[in-house]
C-alpha cells in the first residue's frame, strides 16, 4: 500500500509537470510554422520598411517565413486590435510604432488598453521626422516657411500617414511652437503622402527620415530641417527645426509587440534574435544610410518607452487639443 502511494504521487507529480515541460518545448520549437508581422501602414512607408526588414532577418535565422501583412486605417488602430484579439501563440506580430504611443490620448473610444494589451518584444530602431516641401514651394527655409504660412492662412496643407500617427503630431507641435495654421490631410500611410506631395496635392509633410530620403537626395522634395535634437549623419547639410524654434524635436519609434500573455520563453527568443539582428554590421550601416539609429536592449526597455512616449505626447495632445475619433 506504501509502494503504491509512492509510486501515485510520483506519477501524479510527472503529470502536473506535464504542461510546463510542453510549453518549454513548444517556446524552444517555435516558429514550427508561418509568422504574421501586422504593419498598421500602407507599403512603402517607414514602419514597412523596418518590418520587411527584420521579417526578413528572423526568416533566415528561425527558419520559417515570417511575412508581412499591411492593414492601414486609423492611425494603426485596426492593426493593433487585430493583433489584441490574436492567439498570444507568437504567431501573430505587431510593428510597433510611435503612433501607438501618442493612439492612447488622441482615441476616446479604443476597445483596446495598448500598454495593458501589446506585450513589448524588443525595438528595432529610433529615427525622427524631415520635414518636406516639393521643390516649387516658395520657403526654402523653416523662418521663410513660417512668414509664408503666416502671410497665407489657409494655403498650405499638411500631410501625415493618418491621424494621429507620428507625422500628424510632429506637425500639430510645429504649428503649436510656431504659431500658424496648416490644413491636416491625412493618408492611409508615408507612402501615399509622399506621392500626394511629389504630386502638389499638400505642400509639406513631417515624414518620418527613411521615406522621402532618396526622393530629397535626387532633389525631387526639399527637406527644411529635421526634427531631431541634432543634426542627422545622414542628411548633415540640413539644419534643425530648434536651430530656429528652440525646444521643438519630435522623433519616431518602431519595434516588435505581441498580444498579452504570449509565453515568456517565445517573447526572450525572439528578442534575443532581433537584439542579435542589431548588432549586425549590415544591418546597422542600413539603418544609419536611413537617418536612423538601432534601439536595442531587453523587451522591459521597450516596454519603458512605450510608456514614456505615451506620456509625452499625452502632454503634447491635450495643450494642442487634438482629436481623433
Amino acid at each position: 500500500m506504501k509502494l503504491g502511494r509512492r509510486k501515485f504521487l510520483h506519477l501524479a507529480a510527472g503529470a502536473a509537470a506535464l504542461p510546463a515541460l510542453s510549453c518549454a518545448a513548444k517556446a524552444q520549437a517555435y516558429p514550427t510554422r508561418s509568422v504574421r508581422v501586422i504593419v498598421g501602414f500602407s507599403p512603402a512607408g517607414g514602419a514597412d520598411v523596418f518590418a520587411r526588414l527584420i521579417a526578413q532577418w528572423l526568416s533566415e535565422r528561425l527558419g520559417q517565413q515570417f511575412f508581412v501583412e499591411n492593414r492601414p486605417g486609423a492611425a494603426s488602430n485596426i492593426a493593433t486590435e487585430l493583433v489584441v484579439r490574436a492567439p498570444a501563440d507568437g504567431y501573430t506580430l505587431l510593428q510597433v510604432t510611435v503612433a501607438n504611443a501618442s493612439n492612447a490620448s488622441l482615441y476616446e473610444n479604443l476597445r483596446f488598453n495598448f500598454i495593458r494589451d501589446i506585450t513589448p518584444v524588443a525595438g528595432l530602431m529610433r529615427g525622427t521626422f524631415a520635414m518636406v516641401v516639393h521643390p516649387s514651394f516658395p520657403a526654402k527655409t523653416v523662418p521663410e516657411f513660417i512668414a509664408y504660412a503666416k502671410a497665407n492662412p489657409g494655403k498650405i496643407n499638411m500631410a501625415s500617414s493618418g491621424v494621429g500617427a507620428g507625422p500628424h503630431v510632429a506637425g500639430e507641435l510645429f504649428k503649436m511652437m510656431a504659431g500658424i495654421e496648416m490644413a491636416h490631410v491625412p493618408y492611409r500611410g508615408g507612402g501615399p503622402a509622399i506621392t500626394a506631395l511629389l504630386g502638389g496635392e499638400v505642400q509639406v509633410f513631417f515624414s518620418p527620415v527613411p521615406e522621402p530620403i532618396e526622393q530629397i537626395k535626387a532633389g525631387n522634395l526639399r527637406a527644411l530641417a529635421v526634427c531631431s535634437a541634432t543634426r542627422l549623419e545622414a542628411l548633415p547639410d540640413v539644419p534643425t527645426v530648434n536651430e530656429f524654434i528652440p525646444g521643438y524635436e519630435a522623433g519616431t519609434f518602431y519595434g516588435i509587440g505581441a498580444p498579452k500573455n504570449t509565453p515568456a520563453d517565445i517573447v526572450d527568443k525572439l528578442n534575443k534574435e532581433i537584439n542579435v539582428a542589431l548588432a549586425d554590421p549590415t544591418i546597422r550601416a542600413r539603418l544609419a544610410v536611413l537617418g536612423t539609429t538601432v534601439l536595442a536592449g531587453s523587451s522591459a526597455d521597450f516596454g519603458k518607452l512605450i510608456a514614456d512616449e505615451t506620456e509625452k505626447w499625452a502632454k503634447v495632445v491635450k495643450f494642442a487639443g487634438i482629436k481623433a475619433h
